[in-house]
């Protein structure tokens, strides 16, 4: 069972989530990474924004092999309602039911999704970093807040996304002549370091591999050719 830290209730109105956000912002730490990362977790969530289920999972792997040690997935209720800019308390709930369910304890995990590039500088990677204590990155496939300029077609080329005069992810392109992905720091690690780790997760997709991997889990878990990740005994 991997820990993490109680940081809020989760029982909060759309109002009371915006100001969490707004104090969650300044607890947010976008520094360098501080030690090599040697496995790495991919995290994706999926719901129908007018249901209340929601289907999460985690993969983690080893790099850099990109060897798969373990998978988990959960399918859970949500009270929180669907509202743009706050998906992180519709889904966090559920990212942490299965990060307790891990035997592995990542040195880093990546979110399909968004990191400070975000309105109130909180999105899911930001906000589960601040609640798991390590390193925390988005790879998203759309932008959420902020411009760039297209980056050159060759792979591993890049320019800086900007939302408000502040530099807050970068439009990557993962595969040379593919549309780029948009990295965001989420916690504990910078810019450079969200590209380096980004870039070295390449299975041959534009999404890195443990966010692809993750996302084949939800999706497999959707269409219930997977079976959630049963919850580990103490004395297993």
């Amino acid at each position: 069972m991997v820990d993490y830290k109680k940081l809020h209730d989760w029982d909060v109105t759309p109002r009371e989530a915006i100001e969490l956000q707004k104090s969650l912002r300044k607890m947010v730490k976008v520094a360098p990474l501080r030690k090599k990362i040697e496995t790495v977790a991919g995290a994706d969530i999926s719901f129908n924004k007018f249901e209340p289920t929601v289907y999460a999972g985690i993969v983690v792997l080893r790099l850099p092999s990109l060897e798969v040690i373990e998978e988990v997935g959960v399918v859970s209720e949500t009270k929180f309602p669907y509202v743009p800019g706050l998906l992180s308390f519709r889904e966090t709930p559920s990212v942490l039911e299965a990060w307790e369910k891990l035997n592995t304890e990542p040195d880093a995990v990546m979110f399909d999704g968004q990191g400070i590039a975000h309105p109130r500088r909180v999105g899911i990677a930001s906000h589960v970093g601040l609640i798991i204590e390590r390193p925390t990155l988005g790879c998203a496939k759309s932008v959420l807040v902020g411009k760039y300029e297209e980056p050159d077609d060759e792979r591993g080329s890049w320019t800086e996304l900007i939302d408000k005069g502040e530099v807050v992810g970068a439009a990557l392109r993962t595969k040379t002549r593919v549309a780029p992905i948009y990295v965001s720091p989420g916690h504990l690690i910078d810019l450079q370091g969200a590209i380096d780790l980004t870039l070295a997760c390449d299975g041959g997709y534009r999404q890195p591999e443990p966010t692809r991997r993750a996302h084949l889990l939800v999706n497999a878990l959707r269409r219930g050719e997977k079976e959630p990740t049963a919850q580990k005994s103490l004395f297993d």
